[in-house]
């Protein structure tokens, strides 16, 4: 009885908002809101210009109010406009809930699940556990983009991707934050012959570091206590092995985590402070309204088994 309640009162909700603005409108709105430019929107969504602003015209003249400022450049949500978004998405995430059942009820369902990574886990983790997870989920069609921790919360907060894996800490009342595992983050320097190295060891050292945005360099930052400006490399990227190739060839040090992959065999160690071996902690952030959960639940449970090998001594650092 409760699921037909709960059926009904989506039905409603869906059949009342619809029956101001249609669902091909939100859509309209909602890309423009994140594209903030016609052209690239329409693009988007695979309508000429002038059909995405007639549609969203349409949709303002019936809502009764602006959601875009289109005197400001580049183009901007109004007050309203921004208190509209988020109950347009939650409305596009109910009807695919509803599809959802739909498709579950005729046998015809497949699910997809947008995976999003940061780049220094998804080098070695995608090709780790993809097999598998084609196994144990044979129906699922993963969609899988690496992103930057900005990029990837802020993709799971606006409902474009389904399932986030990062380095912590991360919360967010609206989303579900599990541990994965922990992961020391190991030090390359050639030069150097001990094997373990304390800061004061790295004093003199040109240090190698990811692009902004990259939770790594944050860490790298925090932990070796750099200036943010502190050298003159200007890298944009998050490509490990491109880092351990200009140690290699010019000296210098940059951080590995203890799990990645780097072409070629480098001597990795252990780096030491007061406060232990730096760490970080994977974590996964999906919605706790998702209706993918118990597939996301198998994801999750597949990278706990395969890396969640405790390591005395660690010191979780602070990503973001």
């Amino acid at each position: 009885m409760r699921l037909t309640i709960s059926i009904v009162s989506i039905f409603v909700y869906y059949l009342f908002i619809t029956s101001m603005i249609s669902l091909q409108q939100m859509h309209y709105i909602v890309v423009l809101s994140e594209e903030l430019q016609f052209l690239r929107a329409s693009e988007r969504c695979f309508v000429t210009q002038p059909t995405l602003s007639m549609q969203i015209k349409k949709a303002e003249d019936t809502l009764g109010h602006p959601i875009f400022d289109r005197s400001s450049h580049p183009l901007s949500l109004t007050p309203f406009g921004r208190e509209l978004i988020p109950i347009l998405r939650e409305i596009m995430t109910e009807n695919e809930r509803i599809k959802w059942l739909i498709e579950k009820q005729n046998n015809q369902f497949k699910e997809e699940i947008r995976l999003g990574i940061i780049p220094t886990i998804a080098s070695y983790l995608v090709p780790d556990l993809f097999a598998e997870w084609k196994n144990e989920l044979p129906n699922i069609q993963l969609i899988i983009e690496e992103l930057r921790t900005e990029e990837l919360i802020t993709a799971i907060e606006n409902k474009q991707i389904d399932l986030g894996i990062l380095a912590g800490p991360y919360a967010d009342p609206k989303l579900r934050t599990v541990p994965l595992y922990q992961e020391e983050i190991l030090i390359y320097a050639p030069t150097i012959q001990k094997t373990t190295l304390s800061l004061s060891d790295l004093t003199e050292l040109q240090p190698w570091l990811l692009s902004k945005g990259n939770c790594l360099r944050t860490q790298m930052i925090a932990f070796c206590q750099l200036n943010e400006n502190v050298s003159d490399w200007n890298y944009q990227g998050g490509n490990l092995d491109l880092l351990a190739e200009m140690v290699t060839k010019f000296g210098g040090y940059t951080l590995i985590p203890a799990f990645a992959k780097i072409k070629g065999e480098l001597t990795l160690k252990r780096l030491e402070s007061s406060a232990g071996f730096p760490a970080r902690e994977a974590i996964a952030l999906f919605s706790n309204r998702s209706i993918k959960k118990s597939s996301i639940e198998i994801l999750l449970r597949s990278i706990q088994r395969k890396y969640n090998q405790p390591t005395p001594g660690l010191n979780i650092l602070t990503s973001v």
